[in-house]
């Protein structure tokens, strides 16, 4: 929207995942790089039955007008971000429209019922098919999967932090991002945050 550097405003974002991926800890590093810039950024929390294994959402609320309510109207996210690719199902469902837009992992968090045959779990091809059905555009990456290749499969949501950057949907500078990082981490474990991003933002950006 022209005037506050958003597509959008407020611009509705949703990162999902189940508890225990660091979802939570990904909406607090986007809300943070958007909040330093001046934007009102407000982030509404919700959890599942279990802490580990459960759903896990946080709204975004993005502004450079004003502070808005943490609940994002149903039908009205502009973006997911799922960390998980059934959750970005479960959220599309409720808050999807003709223009949102969808980044998720690839790797799934299978659940108990699943993994002693009770239940059964869509396949990849089958989820790829259902998002891009109910979304505008679709990016899939294996963000877990590159995470244990830079050294740590934590590093998961930073991947998906970049993926978003990569977007161009919101302005969320590497630069910005590293100076973060540095004032938390210094070494190996700088380098490998600074990894993630970079591998996120080429994901998506190329």
């Amino acid at each position: 929207m022209e005037g506050t550097g958003l597509p959008h405003d407020p611009y509705n974002l949703i990162v999902a995942g189940v508890g225990g991926q660091g979802n939570v800890m990904t909406s607090r590093t986007i809300g943070s790089m958007l909040a330093s810039q001046g934007f009102f950024v407000t982030i509404g929390e919700t959890f599942g039955a279990s802490q580990r294994g459960g759903s896990v959402m946080s709204h975004l609320r993005i502004s450079g007008r004003c502070s808005w309510s943490p609940q994002i109207p149903l039908g009205q996210a502009h973006m997911v971000v799922s960390m998980e690719p059934s959750e970005a199902i479960r959220v599309l469902k409720d808050f999807g429209n003709r223009g949102v837009k969808v980044i998720t992992n690839t790797r799934p968090f299978l659940p108990v019922g699943v993994i002693s045959g009770q239940l059964s779990y869509p396949s990849d091809e089958e989820i790829r098919g259902w998002v891009r059905e109910m979304a505008e555009a679709a990016w899939f990456l294996n963000a877990t999967e590159e995470a244990v290749k830079i050294g740590a499969p934590v590093l998961g949501n930073v991947i998906m932090a970049g993926a978003l950057a990569g977007s161009g949907e919101l302005p969320l500078p590497r630069a910005l991002f590293e100076g973060a990082a540095r004032k938390r981490f210094d070494g190996e474990v700088l380098a490998q945050n600074l990894t993630a991003f970079d591998v996120g933002v080429a994901a998506v950006a190329g």
